[in-house]
């Protein structure tokens, strides 16, 4: 079967990285909303400035899986925290390791870069909520998630 392996992702890995964002929009009935392409991860990700990194998770060189993330400093730790963006991992690959991989990849860089903890989003329908909880990560029931974009978002830029 071979070797699970998860390292960070190189420019090489767009194309790779991008077939993913779109399956996990499409997993999410949202393939419509998702716009991003290669060129976008290569420019954003990998350009002067990257605004983010990923991880990969792969065997015998095909990705599985992928873990997109960015630090952000936080007003109230007084330090960066690592915010995961996106994780994803190939319906075939599923309950195969890959996913607990990725995230404990993620837990090691945080603890490396003295981030003292990762946050992200997750839908109310993720069947994958059981497994962040299976993981010790907790639902934080008094944050709401809130939005501003197309005509809203306009409307006060325009203020």
């Amino acid at each position: 079967m071979g070797a699970l392996r998860v390292r960070l992702a190189t420019v090489a890995d767009a194309a790779s990285i991008v077939a993913m964002i779109h399956a996990h929009a499409e997993d999410e009935d949202s393939r419509h909303l998702c716009r991003t392409t290669a060129e976008d991860i290569r420019r954003e990700g990998f350009g002067p400035r990257p605004l983010f990194e990923v991880l990969v998770a792969e065997r015998r060189a095909t990705v599985l899986g992928m873990a997109m993330f960015l630090e952000v400093f936080s007003s109230w730790e007084g330090r960066p925290i690592l915010f995961l963006e996106d994780l994803y991992v190939t319906p075939a690959a599923r309950r195969g390791g890959a996913g607990r991989a990725l995230l404990a990849r993620l837990a090691r860089l945080a603890r490396e870069r003295g981030c003292p903890r990762i946050d992200w989003l997750v839908t109310d329908d993720n069947p994958a909520r059981e497994f962040y909880h299976r993981l010790g990560a907790e639902h934080l029931d008094d944050w709401h998630f809130y939005r501003l974009r197309g005509v809203a978002l306009d409307r006060l830029a325009e203020r």
